[in-house]
C-alpha cells in the first residue's frame, strides 16, 4: 500500500501525521545505498537492546542515515517553507487538502 503523499511531495501521511520524504534529488544508487545503511543501523539498535550493549552509536548511525536521506536535518527544498515533520496534517497548511483525502462518513 502506497502512503498518502502531500501534493508538493515533501511528506507522507501516516495515521494523520506528516513525515518528511526522502530527498528526491538523490540519485537512485545513492538513495539505495543510504537506505541499506539505515536498515543496518536499525538492526544494530535492535541488537544493542538485546545484548545490553550501548545503543548510542547505533542511534547515531540511524540519525546520520536519516539526515543523509533528507528525512531529518536541514530541509531539502529551497522555497523557505517551514519543516512540518511530525506535525498532525490537520494542524498545518495541508489541512484542507488532507480533509479532502479522508473517506467521507456514510450519511445513513
Amino acid at each position: 500500500m502506497t502512503p498518502l503523499t502531500t501534493p508538493d511531495g515533501r511528506y507522507i501521511v501516516v495515521r494523520g501525521r506528516l513525515w518528511r520524504r526522502v530527498n528526491p534529488h538523490l540519485g537512485e544508487d545513492q538513495r539505495k545505498a543510504l537506505v541499506t545503511t539505515l536498515m543496518a543501523a536499525r538492526r544494530a539498535v535492535a541488537t544493542a537492546r538485546r545484548t545490553k550493549a550501548s545503543e548510542v552509536e547505533a542511534h547515531a548511525a540511524v540519525d546520520a542515515a536519516k539526515i543523509a536521506l533528507g528525512e531529518r536535518g536541514p530541509v531539502w527544498w529551497s522555497d523557505g517553507a517551514p519543516d512540518l515533520n511530525r506535525h498532525m496534517a490537520r494542524n498545518t497548511p495541508y489541512a484542507d487538502w488532507y480533509r479532502t483525502t479522508l473517506p467521507q462518513a456514510d450519511p445513513t
